[in-house]
């Protein structure tokens, strides 16, 4: 009989939550007694699984209590074992934690593949893979943390104010693991990317060149090398547990949850199915699952002082354990943020998983962001098309926020052209013309924008081999490199131009009300041409997209209600001034960015 370990590690003083699970893990831990010596702190009950080498303890832990190590007596037979846990002074309140919204732009990382700053983590000792080769797109490279807190300053320049790194925690699998989508342990940061603490010092930095951090979470499913399946604390911690006997992957249709006519084995395959052989799904209607999780997301919020989560996969987990944890977080954490991934290109969809949708009442997800992949497909559709009827080109862009009426919260939707999961928006190509109106429609219309890694400097690929080719390494990132993106220098004339142009724009709508609150105004596509207006408190930026390859002469009285007499303004990408007099010339693809 031992104990190897706790989860958490740790745990808070005023939490509004007095009830902590411990989950203890040692041989024959379960045949044992516990119980508690420390002011303030009680034993509420404990819990046996199945297997006899876990054992959930849950504790009282009361307002008075304060911080210091409490002591734990664990009574088996002749052997007793006394065991200290640490409650941490907690630094701040609930209401304190500032998650993200539309005034910031947001950064996607893969913490492997954009700068490795400390190559001594490269190669740890018991963990697989073994081996870092860079010339394997599907391998790990030897990015980590360190390497991201030495180009904090190129964030700044930039203009971004929020990272969101994939996730971070231990991934201790064969294969691609760098990805982080597979976890082994969820209070351990992978040792290739670094400690707790240097996680920690990360965040302390990053908040201190004003740059907001957000971490990415798997509730739907684990690694399959984590130890609760070396070591299953009960049948009814996965799904579908018999998976050796009886494999059952996800259909990874996620309709059933908003079709009223959906049958039990849709949803139960949908939802309780395995999202690859090596991800074991998890089964949040289990209350011990559920708490764990939980609880792993309240220890990085208190912990590391994070400013937002994006949780994976998120209508692949159990709906109502879902809404349940979203409430906990948000009656805690009122000023923090969650943005939950629902892969589905139609509105309805995505407004249905929005706190307070009128159209999944009577349930509530309590999900205040949601990620409109409509807008990216849409955007991946109208690049490659003229503007030139109501269905085609940028027709596409208006007809998506046509659809904004079904969202409880349009501030609160998280648009994007790309992410580590799609093809680059310029697929294998270089056309800036359109990367630059893509990316000006992105970060000026009514939307939290989200950005990732090397768009700035014209990062292109196709995932028509594997995910690696749109999961490249970040040019300078590693000390042997040739080239290094991080400075003027070191791009090339064309990158150049393209980082200019993101730096203009993100600095402008940084810390700019008019993007951050602004009413939007759009106009239906005229001679190919999208138009729409962001106002707010007398201040007006008007932004003209022509979507077409040819030259066009747009006549103006349509944004006359916009315009009201003026006819000069400042095009805040270039800084020329714009004459609106009767018509306007713009030349193929042209993106206008008119403040008045």
């Amino acid at each position: 009989m031992k104990i190897d370990k706790i989860d958490p590690p740790c745990w808070f003083t005023e939490m509004n939550n007095s009830k902590l699970q411990l989950m203890v893990y040692g041989k024959n831990i379960s045949n044992t007694t516990v119980s508690v010596d420390y002011p303030g702190v009680s034993l509420n009950h404990i819990v046996k699984l199945e297997s006899p080498n876990y054992l959930i303890v849950y504790l009282n832990i009361d307002k008075s209590a304060k911080p210091g190590m409490i002591n734990l007596t664990f009574k088996g037979g002749e052997k007793n074992i006394k065991q200290k846990y640490e409650l941490k002074k907690r630094i701040k309140k609930g209401c304190e934690h500032r998650g993200f919204d539309m005034s910031d732009a947001l950064y996607l990382l893969m913490p492997d593949r954009f700068a490795n700053g400390n190559p001594d983590n490269d190669y740890i000792k018991g963990m697989a893979p073994y081996k870092v080769d860079r010339e394997d797109p599907n391998a790990r490279h030897g990015g980590d943390l360190a390497g991201i807190e030495q180009h904090l300053n190129y964030f700044n320049d930039l203009g971004i104010t929020a990272l969101w790194f994939t996730p971070v925690l231990e991934n201790n699998m064969d294969g691609g693991s760098y990805h982080g989508y597979a976890t082994t342990d969820y209070y351990k940061i992978d040792p290739r990317f670094g400690t707790n603490e240097e996680f920690k010092n990360l965040i302390d930095e990053a908040h201190k060149h004003h740059l907001k951090i957000i971490m990415d979470m798997i509730f739907n499913h684990c690694g399959v090398n984590h130890e609760w399946i070396k070591d299953m604390p009960s049948k009814d911690w996965f799904n579908n547990s018999d998976y050796k006997k009886n494999f059952v992957q996800t259909s990874f249709k996620l309709t059933p949850d908003v079709d009223p006519y959906a049958s039990k084995y849709d949803y139960n395959q949908m939802g309780n199915g395995w999202f690859v052989s090596s991800m074991p799904d998890l089964n949040q209607r289990n209350p011990e699952v559920y708490q764990y999780l939980v609880q792993t997301s309240i220890w990085w919020i208190e912990y590391a002082d994070i400013d937002g989560i994006r949780m994976d996969t998120y209508p692949y987990a159990d709906y109502d354990a879902m809404s349940h944890w979203m409430k906990e977080i948000n009656d805690d954490y009122p000023n923090f943020n969650v943005v939950g991934e629902t892969w589905v290109t139609e509105p309805p969809y995505t407004a249905w998983w929005q706190k307070d949708s009128k159209l999944s009442a009577p349930y509530n997800s309590n999900l205040k962001t949601v990620m409109d992949f409509s807008f990216y497909d849409k955007m991946s559709k109208a690049k490659n098309e003229e503007t030139d009827n109501y269905f085609t080109g940028l027709n596409r862009i208006y007809n998506n926020f046509v659809y904004d009426y079904l969202y409880p919260n349009p501030s609160s939707i998280l648009a994007f052209l790309e992410n580590h999961d799609t093809d680059r928006f310029l697929g294998n190509t270089q056309r800036f013309d359109l990367l630059k109106q893509a990316a000006t429609l992105l970060l000026t219309t009514h939307r939290i924008p989200q950005l990732y890694y090397g768009t700035e400097i014209m990062m292109n690929g196709i995932k028509t081999i594997s995910d690696g080719n749109v999961r490249k390494d970040f040019p300078g990132g590693w000390i042997s490199d040739k080239q290094s993106a991080f400075t003027a220098n070191g791009r090339t004339e064309i990158q150049n131009k393209c980082y200019n142009f993101f730096r203009t724009l993100l600095n402008w709508r940084k810390g700019n009300e008019l993007i951050s609150k602004g009413k939007m105004i759009q106009f239906i596509p005229q001679n190919g041409v999208y138009v729409y207006a962001r106002t707010y408190n007398g201040k007006t930026a008007l932004v003209m997209l022509n979507g077409t390859d040819k030259e066009v002469v747009l006549p103006l009285k349509y944004y006359d209600e916009i315009l009201q007499g003026k006819d000069e303004g400042k095009d805040v990408l270039t800084g020329n001034v714009i004459k609106l007099k009767e018509e306007l010339n713009m030349t193929p693809r042209e993106s206008l960015v008119i403040e008045f």
